[in-house]
């Protein structure tokens, strides 16, 4: 069985590309605590890999320091760098990704530019006493 669950932050900004395909793939950092007991706690830098849509979503809603929980599974592939010598890469396959604590930068950017009605990261409540502008057309009923 090959399967992971990492809780941790990011470490910079997600990068998203696209292959010749077309095919989006997101690669983010995810520092992720180890704690020790009785000692200082350590941290491991986690490489993720996102595909497809999961990947696009990834790059628009994450950003640097942003608290997500990825599931996924390992996977260890090699190359022949420009010397001859062979580089192994240990990364994280990202199945599924659940966006943590409050707003992320890029979250906190787009509500510059506009009020958004509700955080669907934060606050359910940020919006509590304030008018709801529904008109009858928008009701099912």
């Amino acid at each position: 069985m090959n399967k992971i669950i990492l809780i941790g932050n990011l470490t910079k900004d997600p990068e998203l590309r696209f292959t010749p395909n077309g095919v989006a793939v997101c690669t983010f950092t995810l520092a992720v605590n180890r704690p020790r007991r009785g000692e200082q706690q350590e941290t491991d830098y986690i490489n993720i890999v996102v595909w497809q849509k999961l990947g696009e979503r990834a790059a628009e809603y994450l950003g640097k320091g942003r608290k997500c929980a990825v599931e996924g599974r390992m996977q260890i592939r090699n190359y022949d760098n420009k010397e001859g010598q062979k580089v192994y890469v240990t990364e994280v396959i990202a199945e599924s990704i659940e966006f943590l604590g409050g707003r992320g930068e890029k979250r906190e950017q787009q509500s510059q530019q506009s009020d958004p009605p509700a955080d669907p990261f934060g606050d359910p409540f940020a919006t509590a006493g304030k008018p709801i502008n529904i008109s009858d057309d928008d009701l099912p009923f």
